[in-house]
């Protein structure tokens, strides 16, 4: 049964057992009720099942089904090392679940849980009843052997429970190792789990153990198949006749590829002109759907990984690098096939007209995002004598992207410009410095570029009314939106909020007015958090952050999985062959691939951002005992988070603070001191020490300087209190 019939019967029996004149009865006996035919039976039980599962119907021990008598929700059970944790709804609000109501779950598991009755606070809280499934099977961790057993500390800290190897199971795993782990009992009720060791990475100081932990641990696929890997060497090396018949061929065209000096998958060229103020500007994108057919074993690998994924010493890529460096690859001076779309648009930046199309393009050069700041930002004489013949473009390109920008502002859109990061690693992978990576001229006219195809295309497709793509972000939630109105207004700004509903245009404008005040990074973080993750869907719903009615990923199908799924559509579509029954093969199949991407994509950033904190957590192994001045960037019960300005994060524990007793002020995002009243709050500059960092827990610890910690009379308070 597909998953709207099951909805939709689901309705009709819970409406049943809802019935004020319902007496509780077996399936058959409903079945009978409802005249459900006896080839019919197995179906009207998968419903049953699946309203017992939500916590919506109670089944006696008789089998006899009743409408649940407590309310009961399903999800997934997300831990906290602290031995609390969240259950992640799709809809509606996260639901708190205490440590003493977790019963044995783990995290990940999905889980029914009993919502308990409100103690005051806002917060729903739950208890767990009912484990459902398992999240987790397979942990990463380091080995500890002891004479007898041994047992797996998991490398991921929302794992709470050790897991006991029996040493028959052990592998020949020693002290030290790093291992893949799987489970084979959950324990419960004070009994650990249990579980056997499939794998050894190696000993937990070689050299990319660490990062290959992670990998496993996410369960990132890492080599293609021999099948794969020979399907992508049989593709053709150089663009035939045949492949060029019927396109637009645009090969005389000024065309260039920016991109970091070491990309190796160049998927985007970009040309434009300007002739009586009318820019004309081409944003082309590799074919890579010439090259991985439909349900081709490419295909498959390409959507069962979703994304490449971009970790601190290597990439992951979607597709094999033969395909993604090669034939797929906009590289100077070859001829290559695009998907373009090249768009018209008048001084103030509207869009005038536009046409999608198969092209063949031969990139003039290639440019390095260095280079063209460089020749625009800097003037570097050097540089523009090398790219002469370029510099008007980059001009225009330089001029058009500001007219972009500016409209997209007008409406709206909200541009988030927190610090981004590199970091360098020696031959050995171990971190050697942490750069900043700034946004730039360069940077800003390809991301300004790529958001107008993005945008061009998805409205194009929207109305035409075939099954799509698109890439949507919801509006805040209400209650979120609600508590950054009220913290705004202690510093003396105001948000404009109608129906319960706030416009992007109105965060937009906050963020602009607290630019370059003592409190900007404060409100900017409370700004982003208050804010719901992008992902894809089936739905054209907008994009709340781009403040766009119409949105989708078009310009990454090399490293983007749904940007490859509509790049076919669209083909199709041009080449008059999407019929009915096409039609009809997209829209039982684009769900999936859109709640699949997004999943992928959510696993990509996690993987990417431990890899990140286990590596800057490793730089700061040679600063230990160094003072710095930090950003508070996060405020819980048991301290709170600082920043450094080379974006490395680190806890001050409430422990530490010694001055008076502090107490954790949520509302406020703050520690007040009960006596002193004295606060530390989101976004306050302190000095810090380092006194610890954990690489293997992607943890830094850090302690306020001395003249912090001291009281009204400069003496040391003690642990007590503020008794001096």
């Amino acid at each position: 049964m597909d998953h709207e019939a099951l909805e939709k019967r689901k309705k009709t029996i819970y409406s049943l057992l809802c019935d004020d004149f319902y007496v509780p009865m077996k399936a058959k006996e409903m079945a009978m009720l409802l005249q459900i035919p006896k080839s019919q039976r197995a179906e009207l039980q998968e419903v049953l099942d699946a309203l017992v599962a939500d916590g919506k119907a109670d089944v006696s021990k008789k089998g006899k089904y009743s409408k649940a008598k407590h309310h009961f929700v399903t999800g997934v059970f997300e831990s906290h090392p602290k031995g609390f944790g969240f259950l992640r709804m799709e809809e509606g609000e996260d639901i708190y679940i205490p440590e003493s109501e977790v019963h044995g779950a783990m995290h990940l598991d999905t889980v029914q849980v009993k919502i308990m009755p409100s103690t005051g606070g806002k917060r729903k809280e739950g208890s767990i009843v009912k484990i459902l499934e398992h999240g987790v099977t397979k942990v990463v961790g380091y080995y500890e052997q002891s004479k007898n057993f041994g047992f797996v500390v998991p490398d991921n800290q929302k794992i709470a429970n050790d897991i006991f190897i029996p040493i028959e199971r052990s592998k020949g795993a020693v002290s030290g190792h790093k291992v893949v782990c799987e489970i084979t009992d959950y324990g419960r009720d004070g009994r650990k789990p249990e579980g056997k060791i499939v794998e050894i990475l190696g000993h937990v100081n070689d050299p990319g153990v660490d990062i290959l932990s992670i990998v496993k641990a996410y369960d990132l696929p890492v080599e293609f198949s021999e099948k794969i890997l020979n399907q992508a060497e049989r593709v053709a090396k150089e663009v035939s006749e045949a492949d060029m018949a019927g396109r637009m061929d645009i090969r005389d065209w000024q065309t260039v590829t920016i991109d970091g000096e070491d990309a190796k998958d160049l998927d985007d060229a970009i040309t434009l002109t300007e002739e009586d103020g009318i820019y004309t500007l081409g944003v082309h994108i590799a074919d890579v759907t010439n090259y991985v057919q439909e349900h081709s074993a490419l295909d498959v690998e390409a959507e069962k990984r979703g994304t490449s994924v971009y970790l601190v010493d290597r990439v992951i890529p979607m597709l094999p690098h033969t395909l993604s460096n090669g034939i797929c690859s906009l590289n100077q001076g070859e001829n290559r096939l695009a998907l373009s779309c090249i768009m018209k648009f008048d001084e103030k930046g509207k869009l005038l007209d536009h046409v999608i199309a198969e092209t063949i393009v031969r990139v003039d050069r290639r440019m390095s995002y260095t280079s063209v700041k460089k020749i625009l930002q800097e003037q570097d004489e050097k540089e523009r004598a090398e790219y002469e013949e370029l510099i008007p473009m980059f001009e225009r390109m330089e001029k058009l992207a500001a007219i972009l920008r500016k409209k997209r502002m007008k409406r709206g859109s909200i541009d988030f410009d927190f610090p981004e990061t590199k970091i360098i690693l020696d031959k050995k992978g171990n971190p050697v410095d942490i750069r900043p990576y700034e946004r730039n001229v360069a940077t800003k006219i390809i991301e300004d570029f790529m958001l107008a195809a993005n945008e061009t295309v998805a409205e194009d497709y929207f109305w035409q009314e075939i099954p799509f793509v698109y890439r949507t972000h919801e509006n805040p939630d209400e209650e979120k939106i609600q508590k950054l109105s009220t913290f705004i207004n202690n510093f003396g700004y105001s948000m404009h909020i109608a129906k319960d509903e706030v416009h992007p245009k109105e965060l937009q404008k906050l963020l602009e007015q607290i630019d370059g005040t003592p409190e900007e990074p404060l409100i900017s973080r409370l700004t982003l958090r208050s804010m719901k993750q992008a992902k894809y869907t089936v739905d054209c719903t907008g994009h709340f952050g781009l403040a766009a009615k119409y949105y989708c990923h078009f310009t990454s199908p090399i490293r983007r999985y749904p940007d490859l799924q509509i790049h076919r559509i669209i083909k199709e579509f041009l080449r008059g062959r999407l019929n009915e029954k096409r039609k009809e093969h997209y829209e039982d199949i684009l769900n999936g691939v859109a709640k699949h991407s997004s999943e992928t994509e959510r696993r990509a950033d996690e993987a990417e951002r431990i890899c990140e904190k286990m590596k800057k957590a490793q730089y700061m192994e040679k600063h230990i005992g160094e003072t710095m001045e930090a950003v508070i960037s996060g405020v819980t019960g048991w301290g709170f988070y600082a920043e450094l300005p080379n974006t490395v994060e680190g806890l001050v524990p409430v422990s530490s603070l010694r001055s008076d007793y502090f107490i954790f002020d949520e509302e406020n995002s703050a520690l007040v001191g009960e006596h002193t009243g004295k606060t530390y709050q989101l976004g306050e500059t302190v000095t810090v020490r380092v006194t610890g960092a954990n690489r293997y827990a992607g943890t830094v610890d850090f302690e306020l300087e001395e003249a912090e910690k001291r009281g009204n009379d400069g003496k040391i308070s003690t642990e007590t209190g503020c008794e001096q």
